[in-house]
């Protein structure tokens, strides 16, 4: 075996590598620990309420004694739209339906929605042909939001707030009930934080005690986006328990069967490309994690928290976080335990968080991503350069006693058991290791799809310019120059290498392996093929350097022997 057969191998395993992830992403497996199993019935849904034909979800509670600590399985009622009002902070831009008090509408202000356009980012939105929404409110015996009639409609001082100073803004909207209880839903916006708090104060001017649990739960239509297959991405639920670290609960999974899960802490999420909408409730109490298929083919995934009681003249109190934004790990870490797992780096996440670490700290000096793969491609050399030196000192030995392999195929012909004899005998007493050459390709293969998954699912990634014609780290180069220039690299590598197959058929499969590496690598993200080349060109110098080393040291032994 040589490094040239351990390319074929390398690219044999790449392939079957992106084959199993659009796999994977196409097919979700199943999800363990799930309580109901049956498919929703469409008793759940009850008849239209209002005058609209648009429909609302909002979960029922069917125990309400003083010991429930959860809510049965969300019901879905009908309800119109209210009117909307407007919240600006330096990095989100939001709209709240005062009808529910549900956050409709909110675009990402740093990021844009395609490179180089003016519009921002529209991580949620209610269009006509596309939901996708965060709703809350509190259920209960005592509710707001009661499966059998209209969510509360709120009142809120404007219409338009804006973060112009200060680091934090409140937002509330109040509403009255009828026996005079006052419930006062807030949103706190921080300058520079995806995070928004959801906060329900209950003044009970009632005669008697409420009780009540808040709920959080995100709507989508569910149009999956698995993306191509050597860029494959996720669009849709995942959620966490104390039992369940992370899991993704895909939309085919939601149609099938309701996700019933009690537990303590928690959240829920949906996920897509680079960006990640989540609630987070209580994380001491206990919490229902729910999801079900909503009318017009639209995915919930919700909680709903424990039950509080608000006895007469008093007050009480519960809240939530909702993230949306981008997958910022440090920040997801922040604010709820595995949710930063949501930047899912798959089954090299073990190498992925220490190299992305390395990479943010070489950021912070040099404030570029490009510049910032070359570093780390030059210390991964670096590291290896022990075993790369053995594997090329290994090649340069096998190119000096070429000559002498081709003289002992001539001399035993056909007999192929005595040909290796030979050859066995020869590589002992030249001290020559002909599997020298795998060790240091084979542990490339961990590092490129490490780097492949961070670029895949880092946001820092996204739209990262590097120099002149690339202008986007996580997409393909446009004018293919470094998939080109990678396959030179591969050519050149090749021609330095030794090639003792004889078998012409072997012989043209390698001279096609940097062909097909760069048709591969055409689709590739820029910054994955950045790193390869600057591998390519480092493994090079290398190994000219450790050739012309041995060389020298082989013609001074001949001379002295001479």
């Amino acid at each position: 075996m040589n490094s040239q057969r351990s390319l074929l191998i390398i690219a044999l395993l790449v392939l079957s590598f992106f084959m199993f992830q659009q796999w994977q992403t196409r097919d979700a497996a199943s999800t363990p620990g799930v309580d109901a199993a049956s498919k929703p019935e469409p008793t759940n849904v009850l008849p239209t309420v209002g005058n609209d034909e648009s429909s609302n979800l909002v979960p029922g509670t069917a125990d309400d004694q003083p010991d429930s600590t959860s809510a049965d399985m969300p019901l879905s009622t009908d309800a119109e739209s209210g009117d909307t009002i407007r919240v600006r902070t330096d990095v989100l831009d939001v709209e709240i339906d005062l009808l529910g008090g549900d956050l409709v509408n909110a675009y990402l202000l740093e990021f844009a929605e395609r490179q180089g356009e003016a519009e921002r980012f529209n991580i949620m939105h209610r269009r006509t042909n596309h939901t996708y929404i965060a709703q809350s409110g509190l259920v209960g015996r005592d509710g707001t939001d009661s499966p059998n009639e209209p969510r509360p409609t709120f009142s809120a001082e404007r219409n338009d707030f804006s973060l112009d100073s200060g680091d934090v803004l409140e937002v509330p909207l109040t509403y009255v009930s009828d026996d005079g209880t006052e419930f006062t839903k807030t949103y706190v916006f921080r300058r520079g934080d995806y995070a928004v708090d959801v906060r329900y104060d209950i003044a009970n001017n009632g005669e008697s005690a409420k009780r009540v649990a808040l709920y959080g739960q995100l709507r989508q239509s569910m149009v999956s986006d698995s993306g191509s297959m050597f860029m494959p991405t996720y669009r849709g639920a995942a959620f966490s328990t104390q039992d369940t670290r992370y899991d993704k609960y895909s939309f085919d999974k939601i149609e099938d069967r309701n996700l019933n899960q009690t537990t303590v802490g928690g959240w829920v999420a949906m996920l897509e490309h680079y960006f990640v909408s989540a609630w987070v409730p209580n994380q001491v109490g206990q919490n229902v994690i729910y999801t079900m298929a909503a009318p017009n083919n639209e995915a919930v995934i919700g909680f709903t928290s424990q039950t509080i009681q608000v006895e007469p003249g008093s007050r009480g109190q519960v809240e939530a976080s909702l993230f949306l934004g981008p997958k910022d790990q440090d920040r997801l870490s922040d604010l709820a335990e595995n949710l930063n797992l949501t930047v899912d780096y798959g089954f090299m996440w073990w190498l992925a968080i220490p190299l992305f670490s390395l990479m943010q700290f070489i950021y912070g000096i040099f404030a570029n991503w490009g510049v910032v793969i070359i570093l780390v491609t030059l210390i991964v050399k670096m590291i290896l350069y022990p075993l790369t030196k053995a594997q090329y000192t290994s090649m340069a030995k096998m190119r000096m006693v070429a000559p002498k392999m081709k003289a002992l195929k001539e001399k035993h012909g056909e007999d192929r058991q005595k040909l290796g004899q030979a050859m066995m005998k020869l590589y002992q007493e030249e001290k020559v290791n002909p599997l020298g050459g795998c060790l240091p390709m084979l542990l490339q293969l961990p590092i490129f799809l490490t780097l492949y998954w961070v670029l895949l699912e880092s946001a820092e990634f996204r739209h990262a310019d590097f120099v002149l014609w690339i202008t986007d780290l996580s997409s393909r180069d446009p004018f293919f120059i470094l998939p080109l220039l990678m396959g030179g690299s591969m050519f050149l590598m090749q021609r330095l290498q030794p090639s003792p197959v004889t078998d012409p058929m072997q012989k043209k499969i390698m001279q096609l392996m940097p062909v097909l590496f760069t048709v591969f690598f055409l689709f590739f993200p820029s910054g994955l093929v950045l790193y390869w080349l600057t591998s390519n060109l480092v493994s090079i110098s290398q190994m000219l350097w450790i050739y012309r080393q041995i060389e020298k040291k082989g013609f001074k032994g001949q001379k002295k022997k001479a």
